[in-house]
């Protein structure tokens, strides 16, 4: 398998979260996550600040992030990202229980590489976040 970069999980919902990380785990993925819990913590992990001060100075293949968190939701830290320029190349795929259209207008005009609405379905979460942890860290290539 070839050198696989970091994923960052940006989900408040613990079971959401554990789900993500069982279903990445079946493709061998999920010594590869790192995850917050809302959209200040994101900032935080890719600014290299607070308690990520000394990771890895390497970005995240992909950052998988629910909209629905407190403190910094998902949308503005999206924006927040996508208007920082060392950061704004990074793919980002909303993974979200929200079929509200607003909500998914708002993420594309923020430059959103993808738009997931979380299947209901165990079964059908656990494939859909498989197919997006392998296209994402072992199909794309980035620019960095």
């Amino acid at each position: 398998m070839k050198n696989l970069k970091r994923i960052l999980l940006a989900e408040d919902n613990p079971n959401d979260g554990e789900l993500t990380l069982a279903a990445l785990s079946e493709i061998n993925l999920s010594d590869h996550i790192d995850m917050v819990k809302d959209g200040e913590e994101v900032l935080e992990y890719l600014c290299y600040k607070g308690k990520y001060t000394h990771r890895e100075k390497v970005h995240p293949a992909v950052i998988l992030m629910d909209i629905k968190m407190p403190r910094l939701n998902g949308i503005e830290a999206l924006q927040m990202i996508r208007n920082h320029p060392d950061l704004k190349l990074i793919p980002i795929v909303m993974l979200s229980s929200s079929r509200e259209e607003i909500d998914l207008i708002k993420c594309y005009e923020q430059n959103v590489n993808a738009y997931v609405v979380k299947p209901v379905d165990v079964k059908e979460f656990f494939e859909v976040v498989k197919l997006i942890g392998m296209f994402w860290a072992l199909i794309n290539e980035l620019p960095f």
